[in-house]
């Protein structure tokens, strides 16, 4: 799970360093007191920053995507969004500013003053978003957290130019081509999608039907969120939240597979995201957030 970057910044600038860590918060949220103590000491590895411009030139930018204080995200819409309901972000459930939700908890409109930073299609910056609300976090079955905006699209649009992007209805389908575009490092990796994990678990956490990338997706510490792109649609069919690091079995920041069967697998170095097809069905006219409605299976309170 490559966690959100909590104060890293002023650390790395008073070292005088080159680098930033992607590692766990200290104040990560854990099941047990060795997730925690696990967390606290993954604080001092250290990622490099990637290239910038190494990002594959086609049709996928970084427009509507967004920075958060410590990870990756993305303005999106559902497929029945019109242009005057209040905005969306979307980004991963352990990218909370309130810590990572327990194994079971699921946290459903909290008041939240979080602000992202708006990008266009070359990464530049072009406005702050304000979210009024969480309208829904869990890091069960899934990794996601959605915040509403205090702005209609309509407005977002006119004010910095910017569309949102559209999460697909549609399972994710293998040999995809896709982007993963980070708004925190402005850095964008291209892989494929190799094929899905029946349960993925790490450390106290267990994830559904999760994506798994080809090699090419070799994230970091500050893609968590990051909006995966159809590179042939344009649409959102994921959201980036982990990577097997060390090789290690099911451990923080390793991630293992566990199929139909219980048998476990491990592919070191190999990076995973959450479906997203399966949150437009819990949303109504208006952009309304609704988990009892037909069709919605993510996690209730």
């Amino acid at each position: 799970m490559k966690k959100p970057l909590i104060g890293m910044l002023t650390a790395v600038l008073v070292a005088g360093a080159t680098a930033l860590t992607g590692a766990a918060p200290a104040q990560a949220a854990s099941a047990t007191t060795a997730t925690a103590t696990a967390a606290t000491a993954k604080v001092a590895r250290v990622a490099a920053v990637p290239d910038k411009a190494a990002r594959p030139l086609d049709a996928v930018d970084f427009s509507g995507t967004v920075a958060l204080s410590n990870c990756s995200g993305s303005l999106v819409r559902m497929p029945g969004s019109v242009g005057s309901d209040l905005g969306l972000v979307l980004t991963n459930g352990h990218c909370l500013e309130t810590g990572m939700p327990r194994p079971g908890q699921v946290i459903v409109n909290q008041p939240s003053s979080r602000t992202f930073t708006l990008l266009d299609g070359s990464a530049n910056e072009v406005g702050t978003l304000n979210a009024t609300k969480v309208v829904y976090s869990a890091m069960t079955g899934t990794d996601v957290t959605i915040y509403q905006l205090d702005s209609s699209y309509d407005t977002i649009q006119a004010q910095t130019g910017i569309s949102p992007l559209t999460v697909s209805g549609d399972h994710p389908v293998q040999g995809t081509d896709i982007r993963v575009v980070s708004g925190y490092w402005k850095q964008i990796y291209s892989c494929s999608v190799d094929g899905f994990a029946y349960q993925l678990k790490e450390a106290d956490w267990t994830f559904n039907d999760s994506v798994r990338y080809t090699s090419g997706c070799n994230v970091i510490g500050g893609t968590s969120g990051s909006p995966v792109v159809d590179a042939n649609t344009g649409l959102v069919v994921a959201v980036n939240n982990t990577i097997n690091e060390n090789g290690e079995s099911c451990t923080l920041d390793n991630p293992c597979e566990v199929d139909q069967s219980g048998a476990v697998t491990v592919h070191q170095g190999i990076g995973y995201a959450q479906e997203t097809y399966i949150i437009p069905a819990c949303f109504s006219a208006g952009n309304t957030f609704d988990l009892t409605l037909p069709g919605c299976t993510l996690a209730r309170p």
